[in-house]
């Protein structure tokens, strides 16, 4: 390789690294959103029967939450350990990704040393890996399995092929769908051991829908999820493309289709038959299948979500990235190529990190629990329509020594009544929600209510929150400090 090849080389491992890097400086800067501390009320249990049983009404598979409880009895129980877990699997996923990338390249016969550098500036730096990086979820854990099971079938190693398909169906019900379209598309182009791996390998997941299936199959699994639209394939794009994906994606087509036609971007000799066998061995052919089986599903039963859609990320990287290095990038083309290159990779920094960094008013999905907790710690007669989330809330603060000790548990709204008629009267009390401005009103609005009727005055004293409503409220008889 010359000289200038070293130097990109150096180059892009200088930025996945800064990337990584800053991934994980903000891994305790903002709080846990509901889904995550949903994961700790999983997995942070006395025992691996607890987390069973209580998984038994939940939308997901346990091989997550199992691991994750493992994690936390290993290094302790807490907001960092949660997301570093996600952190570790992310790197991970990555390298697999890379190593996938390089093996498809020189099967390709295409340039390696400009098909792993593109696949690494994507699976580190894009929007939606950096995002389920710091994520108390099972995305990146996905992702890891997803990645090693395309490898070792691409290999034609069945037996960890079949091990990592079982561990992806346990993990998330999208590698349950993923692998199944696989095994299909197998058998279709009668790859009977393959087909045949596959299908027993995903057994233990269907024996789990089984287990949960008076969950599972009632209105309540899945009930956040709407049918297909436009507003899906945007959000999509989004998580995958950063700000704007509909524009971005326009530039980089007319900036493709102008480079073909003007820029001197010619493409090496591969033909059809190289193409198909790169949709084949990326594993995109199954992946493409499974997500138009899940898109037409949905219109019946909703299912299509677009954070799964992460499952894609192993056999689309590197399948965009050996397409990339099938072209010849030379004069014009390298240079202008370079520079969207950059303009893509400043706009991932800015946003890319928009809702992990505390510092540009960053807020994880519209969720505040952590500030609130912090706010109300030590206090008591507190009242929330979500308590059990701001319980969990209080429980990852402690562990972390924000809170004072045992802080007095958060009490359903729906109690609220009841107290205000038993003894001791309450003097005063504090009424919280946390997720978008408009639905923290209305929330709230019934017990501000309640409290009026009552002889309460309420006033809110989280001006500073964006996405949490703090109300602390005082009955009449009681007087004003000062």
């Amino acid at each position: 390789m010359s000289r200038i090849t070293w130097m990109g080389m150096i180059l892009v491992a200088g930025v996945v690294l800064a990337f990584a890097l800053r991934s994980l400086l903000l891994i305790d800067a903002t709080g846990l959103w509901s889904d995550e501390l949903y994961s700790v009320g999983k997995s942070f249990q006395p025992s691996p029967l607890a987390l069973l049983s209580m998984l038994r009404e939940d939308t997901h598979p346990p091989a997550y939450y199992g691991l994750l409880w493992a994690w936390g009895q290993l290094i302790g129980q807490s907001p960092i350990s949660l997301r570093l877990l996600s952190w570790l699997a992310y790197g991970l996923g990555g390298v697999v990704i890379l190593v996938q990338t390089a093996a498809l390249a020189v099967e390709m016969g295409v340039m390696r040393h400009l098909a792993v550098p593109v696949a690494a500036l994507l699976v580190f730096c894009s929007p939606y890996p950096i995002r389920f990086s710091l994520e108390g979820k099972s995305y990146a854990l996905l992702v890891v399995l997803v990645a090693l099971a395309w490898c070792w079938r691409r290999g034609g190693r069945l037996l960890p092929y079949g091990l990592c398909v079982a561990l992806a169906a346990l993990t998330h019900f999208y590698g349950l769908f993923l692998f199944l379209s696989a095994a299909v598309w197998d058998l279709s182009r009668r790859r009977w051991s393959a087909a045949v791996t596959a299908a027993l390998a995903v057994i233990p997941a269907l024996c789990w829908i089984g287990y949960a299936a008076a969950y599972l199959f009632s209105s309540r699994s899945g009930s956040w999820i709407g049918p297909p639209d436009f507003a899906l394939l945007e959000e999509t794009l989004a998580r995958s493309l950063g700000l704007w994906p509909l524009p971005k994606l326009t530039l980089l087509l007319l900036s493709f289709w102008g480079l073909r036609r003007w820029g001197g971007l010619r493409r090496h000799g591969s033909g059809n038959w190289h193409e198909r066998r790169l949709l084949d061995g990326s594993g995109l052919l199954p992946s493409l299948l499974m997500v138009l089986a899940v898109v037409l599903i949905s219109f019946v039963k909703p299912l299509a979500f677009s954070r799964y859609f992460v499952v894609l990320l192993p056999a689309l990287v590197p399948w965009c990235a050996v397409q990339i290095a099938s072209f010849s990038w030379s004069g014009s083309a390298r240079w202008f190529g370079s520079a969207l290159l950059v303009v893509m990779l400043l706009s991932w920094w800015g946003g890319g990190f928009a809702e992990l960094d505390p510092s540009g008013n960053g807020v994880r999905e519209q969720d505040q629990f952590a500030a609130v907790s912090r706010l109300t710690g030590g206090e008591r007669d507190r009242f929330t329509p979500r308590p059990r989330l701001f319980n969990l809330s209080d429980q990852m603060e402690l562990a972390m020594g924000r809170i004072p000790d045992q802080p007095t548990s958060w009490q359903d709204t729906d109690d609220l009544e009841n107290r205000l008629l038993q003894q001791p009267a309450l003097n005063q009390l504090w009424l919280a929600s946390s997720g978008p401005p408009a639905l923290n009103q209305r929330r709230l609005e019934p017990s501000r209510r309640l409290l009026e009727q009552n002889r309460f005055q309420c006033e809110p004293v989280s001006e500073r929150f964006t996405h949490a409503l703090v109300l602390h409220c005082r009955s009449s008889a009681t007087p004003r400090p000062d």
